[in-house]
């Protein structure tokens, strides 16, 4: 087994008694804390602001997260949301679509089941409060899923989604593969025209605002299940998981400053990570330099080794965060309390911004990435010295 020598611990040299003084003085130069006074502060952005904040613990790291996600719109970054758990059925695509239409968020990684159940209230299906403490052999014998205390009927909204789904793709053009932010684009488009509550929904508001919406695990949930009905019957509708990387790559590459609202981890939150090292360690791409900033809403700790639980400043040593203690916060307690707050916080505390509209731009995006790429001396230099013989590395190399 390697060994590895311990990082120093601060005490290989005594202070003197001047600087142990002055050392203690800055350590306690912070805030006193002082016990909580609600009355006043009945605002909720007053209230994060005046008790979370001061305050500790989750309490405070919710209030920085909320100052950092103000300060990442006031500096014109394009914001990034990652959405795992089961968030939407339990009514959080309420709180993104405001942010969507303050143009808070600009674009969007999501679990396939976040997508899926977005739709039921749209289209008016039922999701229903049930409780957790229950026999589930009744629920499935009488046609009813559970999400902990959420009901979802199997036939009245499942079977009644899938429906939908196939019938907003049948006039979809089938003839090239296509990214999952287009897929996702042409289901809020044929909601926004059919559905009975179409404001209801994250995928309309994302497709009304030309949000793009990913997802990185695309067969991973009912929308994906569904896309087997026309591969098997003759019109497959096929999903190029490549166009993902390389677009949400260009999406990072064209913009000045990059931040994310992680809300819980899982594959959406590597693959907005990874958007980095696409750009510094596989295409020798000079934009490519780590996130700026960085807010994560996770009950996941970092101790057990997996990624949702990774820390930013793990992902700085991968070149996915800029920097591993700035403009990075972690905040410890569940979405369900923390999104909500974490939204309410910066529609109160900020003047709305002008969509991007990113959805429209991400061909030009991917034009400039793809340009940028076939003439990058040291990426063409790199893959000569592998051996690789690439027909468009070669034609770059010629002109």
């Amino acid at each position: 087994m390697a060994k590895h020598k311990p990082p120093r611990n601060g005490r290989d040299r005594r202070p003197t008694q001047d600087s142990r003084a002055r050392r203690c003085r800055e350590m306690m130069s912070g805030p006193q804390i002082e016990p909580l006074r609600l009355e006043g502060n009945e605002d909720v952005a007053d209230m994060i602001d005046r008790c979370f904040g001061r305050s500790g613990f989750n309490a405070r790291r919710l209030a920085e997260a909320c100052e950092l996600y103000s300060r990442m719109l006031k500096a014109g970054a394009t914001v990034g949301l990652t959405l795992t758990g089961a968030m939407t059925p339990i009514g959080m695509q309420g709180a993104l679509n405001s942010l969507i239409k303050a143009g808070f968020v600009d674009w969007i990684i999501a679990t396939g089941a976040n997508l899926y159940h977005d739709l039921h209230r749209a289209y008016g299906f039922p999701v229903r409060q049930g409780h957790w403490a229950v026999d589930d052999n009744e629920l499935a014998d009488v046609g009813v899923a559970r999400i902990y205390d959420t009901y979802i009927e199997e036939r009245g909204t499942l079977q009644a989604t899938d429906k939908i789904i196939l019938r907003a793709l049948r006039h979809v053009d089938t003839s090239r593969p296509m990214s999952t932010a287009k897929l996702h684009w042409e289901l809020g488009r044929a909601a926004a025209r059919d559905a009975v509550a179409p404001d209801k929904s994250l995928v309309v508001t994302a497709h009304r605002y030309d949000v793009p919406v990913y997802t990185s695990s695309p067969g991973d949930s009912s929308i994906g299940m569904n896309l087997i009905i026309p591969r098997i019957f003759g019109q497959p509708l096929m999903l190029d998981p490549l166009a993902d990387v390389i677009e949400t790559a260009a999406i990072v590459r064209g913009a000045s400053e990059n931040g994310v609202i992680e809300v819980g981890g899982g594959s959406p939150k590597n693959f907005y990570l990874q958007t980095q090292p696409t750009l510094h360690q596989i295409l020798y791409d000079r934009s490519g330099g780590g996130h700026d900033y960085f807010i994560q809403l996770t009950v996941d700790a970092p101790h057990w080794g997996g990624l949702s639980g990774a820390t930013p400043q793990e992902a700085r040593s991968w070149g996915k965060i800029k920097d591993a203690h700035r403009n990075n916060v972690v905040v410890y307690s569940c979405a369900s309390l923390t999104l909500p707050l974490l939204a309410q916080y910066v529609l109160i505390r900020n003047r709305p911004r002008r969509p991007r509209r990113l959805y429209r731009q991400i061909d030009a995006y991917v034009r400039s990435l793809t340009a940028d790429a076939r003439r990058n001396r040291q990426l063409l230099a790199e893959l000569r010295s592998a051996g690789l013989k690439l027909r468009d590395a070669a034609g770059a190399a010629a002109r």
